[in-house]
């Protein structure tokens, strides 16, 4: 049987009639006394949070529950529900929106923020970001925002938490340094603030505490899966059949040959 047995190997979960254990644990011992954030830790990284790491790890995740009927990934959910999807299929179709551009900008700022200290002391900070631009393109991961403007909100509050936390010894605070570094260096640049969005603070969080680059990414995921399933059930609520993104009496742009005259 071991060429059954073996196919599937993991340190995850182990099971028997009556039995299961997460990372080791009784799941009667965890139910009760985890929540759901130290659940979440516990199974990506197998060991339980302390106190401190688990206060700032909510804080990324309650920050990035939700964006909007106008994000992409929520306009999904509620334009799925209304084509008759259940909750379930509006959810995958709405995760299944966060990628490189909505959602994995945080993977991305972790990146960078690792290339800026692993470069130190040899290189600078703008010379990392010229090379960063020449291989990425302009966009600088985790900064400046095309709604909220001068300042998205909850990267302040998120940059005052991680302060708290580096000031109580729970992380160093070396991946602050490096993101409020970008930001200086962003506004000399372009001769304007550009600030810190929900994506760069999320990822300075993920960083001192730890996370690959690509947990940033799927941490999102989860996170916005809240907001995706308030807003699928809401729109279950509210009804209406086969929603596309704009009210019907309005159309696109054409460009093609004989366009046709409305009114």
């Amino acid at each position: 049987m071991n060429d059954v047995t073996d196919w599937w190997q993991t340190d995850i979960i182990d099971m028997a009639p009556g039995k299961i254990r997460l990372r080791g644990h009784d799941v009667e011992d965890l139910i009760g006394t985890t929540s759901f954030a130290q659940m979440i830790w516990l199974m990506i990284r197998g060991d339980m949070p302390d106190a401190g790491q688990v206060t700032l790890f909510e804080c990324a995740l309650v920050a990035a529950v939700d964006h909007g009927p106008q994000a992409p990934s929520i306009a999904t959910a509620r334009m799925a529900v209304t084509c008759g999807q259940s909750l379930n299929g509006a959810m995958a179709s709405a995760v299944n929106m966060l990628d490189d551009v909505h959602g994995g900008a945080g993977e991305q700022a972790i990146g960078l923020y690792t290339t800026i200290r692993d470069a130190a002391p040899q290189r600078t900070l703008e010379e990392v970001l010229i090379d960063w631009r020449s291989t990425n393109g302009p966009y600088v991961p985790g900064f400046g925002h095309r709604f909220h403007k001068p300042v998205d909100p909850r990267a302040p509050a998120l940059m005052a938490r991680v302060r708290e936390a580096r000031d109580k010894g729970v992380c160093r605070g070396d991946f602050l340094e490096i993101a409020e570094a970008i930001e200086t260096a962003l506004k000399l640049e372009k001769g304007k603030p550009v600030p810190m969005n929900i994506d760069g603070a999320t990822a300075v969080i993920y960083a001192e505490l730890g996370f690959e680059a690509p947990l940033a990414r799927g941490l999102f995921c989860l996170s916005r899966s809240v907001g995706i399933l308030a807003h699928a059930w809401e729109q279950k609520q509210q009804g209406g059949r086969n929603k596309g993104p704009t009210p019907p009496g309005y159309f696109w742009s054409y460009g093609g040959p004989n366009p046709i005259r409305r009114p």
